[in-house]
């Protein structure tokens, strides 16, 4: 099926998958916290896969063409493997409001991978604005989240996340024009279980998965909504409304992964945090506006 543009739709759908991934880091943290994050990582996209064969086969939703399936394969490689597996890692040590930081520049990933995957041509100040977000967040790493000036572990984790994650979202924005949103993620879970099942069976077999309450609740929010249903709305929005469009909206998440992490982890945030997160949304507002004007 092909997905019509419907902008205002687009924008409500996008609205409701940042506000469930908004979460995605300050429940990561909790989960790793007690529950190895290889697990973590894995076992959600184990959990979130089985929901969708479930999904699919309610549905009765077609198998995907072989140039789908290499899409998929995209899809499935940023936001079902990458995202999940470096956030995991990085956020055994890093706190999630540290994270949030680095997601700033995920809008702007996201465009970028978009510019290129769709050809076009934008103005140098496209490129500009996205080059000085990068540097800010780099600046900031470099004091602050390492010793010595130079990225910590944990930092290079999230920088790839973010990355990973902006391809993915763009592929699977452009894919759910084709097989709709709630498929797009359904299909590249399943695509994902050759590996996501393994992995998941050394991890619980290494480090038994034993935790508390919280911790196995946050890791139940982390496949239902972050893995699963989140994407249903973002990829419906994404498609629906233009990726450029509705990809404004991934201004607010770092905003309020940041008062979740505070409210929620008592997670401190200091000066230098806050005036950062302002200085790449403010980069990312020009990347989306330039953006917009190229697509004119």
């Amino acid at each position: 099926m092909t997905v019509t543009a419907k902008p205002a739709g687009g924008i409500a759908l996008g609205a409701l998958g940042v506000l469930a991934f908004s979460m995605s880091l300050p429940m990561t943290r909790v989960a790793v916290q007690e529950l190895d994050p290889w697990f973590v990582a894995f076992g959600r996209a184990v959990g979130a896969a089985l929901l969708a064969w479930a999904y699919l086969r309610l549905t009765g939703a077609p198998r995907p063409t072989r140039d789908q399936w290499r899409r998929l394969s995209v899809v499935a490689l940023g936001v079902v493997v990458g995202f999940p597996l470096f956030t995991s890692l990085a956020l055994t040590t890093q706190t999630s409001a540290h994270g949030a930081v680095v997601v700033t520049v995920l809008p702007a990933t996201t465009a970028v991978f978009a510019v290129l995957r769709a050809g076009e041509r934008p103005p140098p100040l496209f490129w500009i604005a996205s080059a000085a977000g990068l540097t800010t967040v780099l600046a900031f790493l470099a004091t602050s989240g390492a010793m010595h000036g130079s990225l910590s572990r944990a930092d290079l984790f999230l920088l790839v996340a973010v990355v990973l994650c902006g391809l993915g979202y763009a592929e699977g924005g452009v894919l759910s024009r084709d097989l709709g949103g709630a498929r797009t993620i359904c299909w590249a879970l399943l695509l994902s279980l050759p590996a996501t099942v393994p992995i998941t069976a050394v991890a619980a077999t290494v480090h038994h998965p034993r935790a508390g309450v919280a911790a196995w609740s946050a890791f139940g929010y982390l496949t239902l909504v972050s893995m699963f249903l989140g994407f249903f709305a973002w990829y419906a929005g994404l498609a629906r409304g233009g990726i450029a469009r509705v990809g404004q909206i991934q201004l607010a998440q770092p905003v309020l992964t940041l008062l979740w992490s505070a409210l929620l982890l008592g997670e401190a945030l200091t000066p230098a945090t806050v005036v950062v997160a302002g200085a790449v949304l403010a980069c990312v507002v020009l990347i989306q506006r330039t953006r917009a004007r190229s697509d004119r």
